[in-house]
């Protein structure tokens, strides 16, 4: 953060060390800017520097009227990456298995592959692809976001769709013809989310996303890729490793 008077770091390090070690436990009020001022000899603009620091780092947030708090401490909810190849499917098992209602909405449409998708697919030209974005919830509540872009199909429609609740999946349709799938292959990383997606998931300040990119082989080609988004607030991946005699 671009500022000329660093005093504010003291009072950030002070207050982020209280929030960890439990001196200011979850739900308890932050001083105000004018009791920062006073207790820590620092000038208006370092308070306001300082809280809107532990904001962006998650760790207080503050409601007109009522100040400033301590963060509750999340629940992490267990998504498991194992339980089945399909993510949709996936993602309904682990809802039910945490005792919510799962829903979703998703729109498809015929766009030009990004260079990224394409390179994930193995295109040697930017192509057509179908991308469909989902809106998974639980409870009403967004929890995650799936984008797949699929190739085209023979037959397939090319116009624009939209509908609730699960798509048939590309893997059933690769079942139904016999294709067998010979590989998904996944990558994670931790992001700052896009403005769009902070929307989408309704997240709060400072909360950081899980990147999953998720790629479908059938007979050495790439036949789908995704990239599926998780708020870093609210879940842990965990996968089983299965170990070969």
């Amino acid at each position: 953060m671009a500022n000329s008077d660093p005093v504010y770091l003291r009072v950030v390090e002070d207050l982020r060390r209280q929030i960890i070690d439990g001196t200011l436990p979850p739900g308890a009020p932050i001083p105000s800017r004018h009791q920062i001022t006073r207790k820590y000899s620092v000038g208006e603009t370092a308070a306001r520097h300082a809280l809107r620091v532990l904001v962006q780092e998650g760790l207080i947030i503050g409601r007109v009227g009522s100040g400033h708090r301590v963060r509750e401490k999340p629940v992490l909810l267990s998504l498991q990456r194992d339980r089945t190849a399909d993510p949709q499917a996936g993602f309904t098992m682990d809802m039910q298995a945490c005792g919510r209602q799962p829903t979703s909405n998703w729109r498809s449409e015929l766009v030009e592959a990004p260079q990224e998708i394409a390179q994930r697919l193995r295109l040697g030209d930017c192509g057509p692809v179908i991308k469909v974005s989902f809106v998974l919830r639980g409870d009403g509540r967004p929890m995650q976001l799936l984008t797949s872009y699929e190739l085209l199909e023979p037959g397939q429609s090319q116009a624009p769709e939209e509908g609730t609740g699960e798509r048939r999946s590309m893997l059933s349709r690769l079942a139904a013809t016999g294709t067998p799938v010979t590989e998904i292959s996944e990558t994670v990383h931790i992001r700052v989310p896009q403005p769009t997606e902070i929307d989408l998931l309704e997240l709060p300040a400072g909360v950081q996303v899980l990147h999953v990119e998720r790629t479908i082989w059938a007979g050495g080609r790439a036949v789908e890729t995704s990239d599926i988004v998780i708020p870093g607030d609210r879940f842990r991946l965990a996968y089983g490793i299965p170990v070969h005699a």
